[in-house]
C-alpha cells in the first residue's frame, strides 16, 4: 500500500501504473501487489506517495485482546534479526483506542512476546530511526499491520533541511503539477514561488529525475529484502535524465525566499535547469502562451490576515490577465473568499488537503482581453 494526501489517490494510481503495477485506490492510499523490484522502484520514483508499506496481517478488532492476537500471529522471527530495532506507528481511528499510544504498546508487547518465545531475545525499540517500523492502521471494527519500506516520508527528498518548514510538501507540490497535466513539455511559472518547492518538483519531473535519487530507504537495511534492484533502478534513472524542453521559472519579491529556493534547487541537482527572478507580482513580464502558471498563494488563516491579502489576489489576477493570455493559472486555494478576488472564472476545481487544511485546486483559463472582475 502506498499512502498519499487525500485527493491525490488517482494521481498516485497513475504513477503506479507507469511502473507496471495495478492497484486500487482507497481514501488516502492505493493498494497494490508488487515484487521487491517494484517496491524499490516505487520508493525511488513515486512523486505523490508519502510511504510505501508492505502488508503483514489484518482482521476484526474490537479491543486489546484481538489486536494482541493479530500482532502475535505475525511471524516476526522471520523479519527481525538480533541487532534490529523496531518502532510502532499508529494511523487511523478506533473507539477502543482513543489513546493511540496504548494501541502501539499492545502491538509492541505482542511482537516482543513472540520474539522471546521463538528466538529467545527481546528486540530493542528506537522510535526515531528504527530498522523496522511497524504501521498499525485502525478503522472501526478492524485493524491491519504493515511494514514501512520507506523510512522517512517520501516527501523528504533530501534537498531541503528537515527543520525548514515549507508551506507545501514536496509530494503535494508534485501532485499539483501532475493534476494540472504537466508532462515536462510546457513552460512553467510560479509567480509567488516562496522557497521554490513547486519549481524544484517541476524540474525533477521535466528532467525525468526520480524524486528519491538522493536519499536512502528503510528496506535497504533488511536482510530479507532484495536491494540490488534499487541499485539497478538508480543507475537506469540517472542514465535517462534529460534537459527540460521548456523554461521553468520561479519568481518572488522576497530575496530571502529566493535564496532558499536556489539552495533547494542546487541540493536537488536541478539548479542549472531553472531560472529565478525577483519581482513584484504586479510587475509580471509577458508570459508565453501555453504556460502553466501554478502557485500556492497565502491563505490568510490567521485573524486579520485575510483583509491584507485581498489586494494581493486582485493584483495576481490582473497581472495574469494583462500578461499571460493563452495560458492557464492554477491556484491552490485555502480560502474561498479570497478566491473570488482573482477576477477569473475557474473551469476546474479539485478538492485537496494541504496538511489538515481543506483546499481547492482551481484552474483559470486566461483569455485574450479578459478583464472580468469578481466571481471565481
Amino acid at each position: 500500500m502506498a499512502t498519499c494526501s487525500r485527493g491525490l489517490e488517482e494521481v498516485l494510481l497513475q504513477e503506479l501504473q507507469l511502473l507496471g503495477v495495478r492497484g486500487q485506490a482507497r481514501p488516502g492510499a492505493v493498494e497494490f501487489a508488487a515484487t521487491w523490484e517494484q517496491v524499490a522502484r516505487a520508493n525511488l520514483w513515486l512523486r505523490t506517495a508519502i510511504r510505501v508499506l508492505v502488508f503483514l496481517a489484518s482482521g476484526p478488532c474490537s479491543g486489546r485482546e484481538e489486536l494482541y492476537q493479530l500482532a502475535f500471529s505475525v511471524r516476526w522471527e522471520e523479519l527481525l534479526w538480533r541487532e534490529a530495532t523496531v518502532a510502532v506507528q499508529v494511523a487511523g481511528r478506533h473507539a477502543a483506542f482513543a489513546n493511540t499510544h496504548f494501541a502501539a504498546l499492545v502491538v509492541k508487547d505482542a511482537l516482543v512476546d513472540r520474539m522471546r518465545e521463538h528466538r529467545g531475545f527481546r528486540p530493542s525499540v528506537d522510535v526515531q530511526n528504527p530498522d523496522l517500523r511497524v504501521v498499525l492502521h485502525l478503522e472501526p471494527g478492524a485493524c491491519a499491520l504493515y511494514l514501512d519500506t520507506s523510512g522517512e516520508p517520501l516527501s523528504h527528498r533530501g534537498y531541503r533541511p528537515r527543520q525548514a518548514q515549507a508551506p507545501l510538501s514536496e509530494c503535494l507540490a508534485a501532485g499539483l503539477l501532475l493534476l494540472a497535466g504537466y508532462d515536462g513539455r510546457q513552460p512553467v511559472l510560479d509567480p509567488m514561488c516562496g522557497s521554490g518547492t513547486i519549481v524544484v518538483e517541476a524540474a525533477l519531473l521535466a528532467s525525468r529525475t526520480p524524486p528519491g535519487w538522493k536519499r536512502s530507504f528503510a528496506f535497504e537495511r533488511w536482510p530479507f529484502a532484495s536491494t540490488h534492484h534499487l541499485k539497478e533502478a538508480r543507475a537506469e534513472a540517472l542514465a535517462g535524465r534529460r534537459k527540460p524542453a521548456a523554461p521553468i521559472v520561479g519568481r518572488d519579491l522576497a530575496q530571502q525566499a529566493l535564496n532558499l529556493a536556489r539552495k533547494a534547487a542546487k541540493a536537488a541537482g536541478v539548479d542549472a535547469l531553472v531560472r529565478w527572478e525577483r519581482g513584484d507580482v504586479r510587475e509580471l513580464p509577458r508570459v508565453p502562451a501555453g504556460t502553466l502558471i501554478i502557485t500556492n498563494p497565502p491563505y490568510g488563516v490567521r485573524l486579520g490576515e485575510e483583509a491584507e491579502l485581498v489586494a494581493l489576489y486582485r493584483q495576481l489576477g490582473d497581472a495574469v490577465k494583462r500578461q499571460a493570455a493563452g495560458s492557464t493559472l492554477w491556484l491552490l486555494l485555502g480560502n474561498p473568499r479570497l478566491a473570488r478576488q482573482v477576477g477569473l472564472k475557474a473551469c476546474k476545481k479539485i478538492q485537496l488537503f494541504n496538511g489538515p487544511l481543506k483546499c481547492q485546486f482551481c484552474a483559470y483559463p486566461v483569455v485574450e482581453g479578459e478583464f472580468k472582475k469578481g466571481g471565481a
